[in-house]
């Protein structure tokens, strides 16, 4: 493993971000665990960043794959695609968008870039509203709306990005308030903000935050947003790379915490609907979507042996009520965590939905962030057996738990003894 690590060290960039402080080889996996070099297994409470959404090595999807491979792997979108138009009929149906189109790409930076294209070529202006403690990527657009300072390396940007309240719920000027309070000093402050500017093309916005430590704003808060959006044609961009298919477990896609005014105009999407093969997309109405007059294809995006991923993973999904099941097992697995951190001082909240869940850590007696300990966990929790996450934003450090969605409650309660021991030793 060390000679790997040095391996690693030589060739690839130093700011390609590693966990732990050995780094960890994984070998393979088989529904809810995976193995290491050395033959550890661990219980995967993170799933490739949420990406292994079914199960590792699901049969079904395993044999989709093998079975396409062995026709066609890919061609590009120059050919009609019989995998790509299935799945994207599929998407449509499922996106709540009216008259919706897909177009897939490989990734969710990638969907969040072809969004952001649409959205200022539609709207002719290349101002963007976005919030604050958000992350949509690593591309030169996205990295230039990423309201989080951990993660954007530059300031310099092909977008103008104005910042919007409300991502957040516990912290920032406006905790104090009541949820309805807070919604209604956010929709004034976005007011205001609009009125300072010409109007932009679009507010991005994840329904719960992935790398700023799954935080989120009361139900409703971008249904408000979307009635003064509308005031102007502004478009909303709902951003569900990591809140997608279920994984909130009330709802299919996060943004419907938020439907009152309608569905989304463009919704981006990636990670768990491939379960580990590299698919991302966008879906938009029709009239957006085909905004671009010039032509366009993607190579690897919607290719053969992807979409036979999606398709069977997807049908999978569905058929065994995944999401039902991270309603259950998740709310379980957050009350759990919730009584252990009621008797941990450093334990600043246990937030999240479904199987999307976030455990914020301070320093004992203050509010301040802890990443030292939070590292330690991390640490502990490996050598335990258990895999998770980490994020966080401006002066905050967060645990973020997002197993497969088919977690069974044996494991979670394993799971969660597990954090417990984990969080007991750092605090």
């Amino acid at each position: 493993m060390n000679d790997l690590y040095a391996r690693h060290r030589q060739v690839l960039p130093d700011w390609l971000a590693l966990y732990y402080d050995e780094p960890l080889e994984i070998t393979h996996g088989e529904g809810r665990h995976v193995w290491d070099a050395d033959g550890n297994r661990y219980l995967d409470f993170f799933g490739g960043i949420l990406t292994t959404m079914t199960a590792h090595a699901l049969p079904e999807v395993t044999k989709a794959v093998s079975e396409q491979a062995g026709r066609i792997i890919h061609s590009s979108t120059l050919y009609l695609n019989r995998p790509m138009v299935e799945l994207a009929e599929r998407v449509a149906h499922l996106s709540g968008i009216p008259d919706a189109r897909v177009f897939f790409t490989t990734s969710g930076t990638e969907a969040n870039d072809t969004a952001l294209l649409l959205a200022t070529t539609y709207r002719r202006t290349n101002t963007i509203l976005a919030m604050r403690n958000s992350y949509h990527g690593r591309s030169f657009s996205a990295v230039g709306i990423t309201g989080n300072k951990s993660w954007s390396p530059t300031a310099l940007s092909p977008l103008q990005t104005l910042y919007v309240h409300g991502g957040v719920r516990t912290r920032g000027p406006y905790a104090e308030l009541n949820d309805r309070d807070f919604v209604a000093a956010c929709v004034e402050d976005l007011r205001d903000l609009l009125g300072h500017t010409r109007p932009p093309a679009a507010l991005i916005a994840e329904p719960i935050q992935g790398v700023g430590g799954f935080t989120s704003p009361p139900d409703g808060l971008y249904a408000a947003f979307r009635k003064v959006l509308q005031e102007q044609g502004i478009l909303w961009i709902a951003d569900e790379v990591q809140t997608g298919w279920g994984r909130t477990g009330e709802h299919f896609w996060g943004w419907q915490a938020h439907g009152q005014s309608g569905p989304p105009d463009i919704v981006t999407f990636a990670k768990g609907i491939g379960n580990g093969m590299s698919i991302g997309g966008v879906i938009a109405r029709s009239e957006i979507m085909n905004c671009l007059d010039s032509n366009s294809i993607s190579t690897f995006g919607g290719t053969q042996i992807t979409m036979a991923a999606g398709l069977a993973n997807l049908s999978y999904l569905l058929d065994h009520d995944l999401q039902g099941n991270a309603r259950r097992v998740g709310g379980l697995l957050i009350e759990r965590l919730r009584c252990i951190a009621a008797q941990l001082p450093g334990v600043r909240e246990v937030r999240g939905r479904g199987l999307m869940i976030g455990v914020e850590l301070v320093k004992p007696g203050t509010d301040e962030a802890d990443p030292k300990s939070a590292s330690a966990v991390l640490e502990s929790a490996r050598a335990n057996g258990l895999l998770i996450g980490k994020g966080g934003g401006h002066n905050t450090s967060a645990l973020r738990v997002a197993p497969p969605l088919s977690l069974t409650v044996a494991e979670a309660e394993e799971g969660a003894a597990i954090l417990e021991q984990a969080l007991r030793s750092a605090y």
